[in-house]
């Protein structure tokens, strides 16, 4: 049997609209309000922007991260009530992520260094088509790609800018990444790879200074990039809670129905 207070100290964030706002002012009074650091669950109100804000900022804490949807987009959220929280959070079911790693280099020798939830994509910063060239595992795979850009995906993030672009959807628990073109113009059909979540993946950008690239590890930006290397990175595991029926898995398998 649960411990009925494993969830008793909640830490509540929020986004900045007013449908956000009012759900803080009315949870903190009815349930209190911890500092991050002091609680057993971190509630984040708002949108997927706002979860994403939120998984970010408390990557390494390995405290839960429940999320109830006051904003736009709320794939990772769980429905909105003030009824009966510490009784929702401890009959949610928890899914456990990896981030990924991006490490870029640019054409100044300057290195970033960037956790990634959803996905690391690059992009061309000028009306040229990026060329790029893959390795995995440090073996070419290939030699030269045109494109607007590639993504690296991962199951969390497989049904957002990944599927955008006509990227697989994979299954959460699945140990994959997708690896996916973005306007792929050579070889033009090529629409990608789905690689073990233990690969190495290099990206090294060919005239980086003639058709300079940018790269993206979720919202964190390194532009002029030369060669950009991305691992899932096992040493963060990120807790995420779903109340039954609604969890991240179902979600993404629904999407494959379109449901």
């Amino acid at each position: 049997m649960a411990d009925p207070k494993k969830y008793e100290r909640i830490a509540f964030v929020a986004g900045q609209s007013t449908e956000a706002q009012q759900a803080l002012a009315q949870l903190v009074a009815q349930y209190g309000n911890r500092d991050p650091e002091d609680a057993d669950v971190v509630v984040a109100l708002g949108g997927d922007g706002l979860m994403l804000q939120t998984l970010h900022a408390n990557m390494r804490s390995g405290k839960p991260i429940y999320g109830m949807h006051r904003g736009t987009v709320g794939f990772l959220m769980n429905e909105f009530s003030t009824l009966h929280l510490q009784e929702r959070l401890e009959a949610a079911r928890m899914t456990v992520i990896n981030p990924l790693l991006m490490r870029a280099t640019d054409i100044h020798g300057k290195v970033h260094v960037h956790h990634a939830i959803n996905e690391v994509a690059l992009f061309r910063q000028t009306h040229q088509a990026a060329r790029l060239r893959i390795l995995i595992d440090e073996q070419e795979r290939m030699a030269e790609l045109a494109a607007d850009g590639i993504l690296v995906a991962t199951p969390a993030g497989s049904t957002a800018y990944n599927l955008s672009v006509q990227g697989p959807i994979i299954p959460i628990n699945a140990a994959l990444l997708a690896l996916t073109p973005i306007s792929a113009f050579r070889p033009r059909r090529w629409r990608g790879a789905l690689l073990p979540n233990s690969a190495f993946v290099i990206i090294e950008v060919l005239e980086c200074d003639k058709r300079p690239v940018a790269a993206v590890a979720d919202h964190d930006e390194a532009r002029d990039v030369r060669r950009v290397e991305i691992i899932s990175d096992k040493t963060i595991s990120i807790r995420m809670l779903f109340d039954p029926g609604h969890s991240l898995e179902e979600r993404i398998l629904s999407e494959q129905f379109g449901v």
